[in-house]
């Protein structure tokens, strides 16, 4: 497995390319913008999207979505709880930042779901806080989670927005993810990578 990180979208938000080198199949994860050299990247990689994985709602994590699906007709997979997020501009925030932006077509997973997507099994987690619909994916056999804006590198995420809950949130961290193995290695959607056993022995807001 390997992963490529970019900084999209007006927030600098990390999506993630999650690629199998022998058959080249791509799984994406919260593309908030299609940025020139994301396209680029994986056209000139050869790259075979097949799937897009949002951990949540918010516009900074879904507008690129449209763009993307321009140039590669894949799924688009998203907690059942942020349903309304998808659909409402306000919600999302988009209409707070931009001009609003909303994408009526995703497929709604929930917890314990298994993927199997590119080769790999992706494991739904969800982590109710940031959002209701809040989500991870784990990757058992590689020992990498995907976890938006759950739980960052000595961070949390916010729970100042409508459908948030500070109690919630960390109630997810410490008994969802801080429950996976310390060598998980954490893909967070903002800032830098971390792993699970750091976060648990560092992070000030756990």
């Amino acid at each position: 497995m390997r992963i490529e990180r970019f900084s999209v979208g007006i927030l600098g938000t990390n999506c993630y390319l999650v690629i199998n080198e022998e058959t080249k199949e791509t799984v994406v994860v919260d593309p908030g913008g299609y940025s020139k050299r994301l396209a680029e990247f994986i056209k000139e990689e050869e790259l075979r999207p097949a799937a897009i994985l949002l951990t949540h709602g918010h516009f900074d994590h879904i507008m690129g979505i449209d763009s993307f699906l321009s140039d590669y007709r894949v799924p688009v997979y998203v907690h059942e709880d942020d349903a309304d997020a998808m659909t409402d501009a306000r919600l999302n925030q988009s209409k707070t930042y931009t001009k609003g932006y909303t994408f009526q077509d995703a497929e709604y997973i929930k917890d314990k779901d298994s993927l199997e997507l590119a080769g790999f099994t992706f494991e739904v987690i969800h982590t109710p806080g940031h959002t209701m619909g809040c989500c991870c994916y784990y990757i058992p056999a590689e020992h990498a989670l995907f976890s938006g804006d759950t739980l960052f590198q000595n961070s949390v995420g916010r729970t100042d927005f409508e459908n948030s809950s500070t109690n919630a949130l960390l109630r997810s961290i410490k008994e969802r993810l801080f429950v996976l193995p310390e060598e998980t290695h954490v893909y967070p959607g903002h800032s830098g990578e971390t792993m699970i056993g750091y976060e648990k022995t560092h992070n000030p807001y756990v």
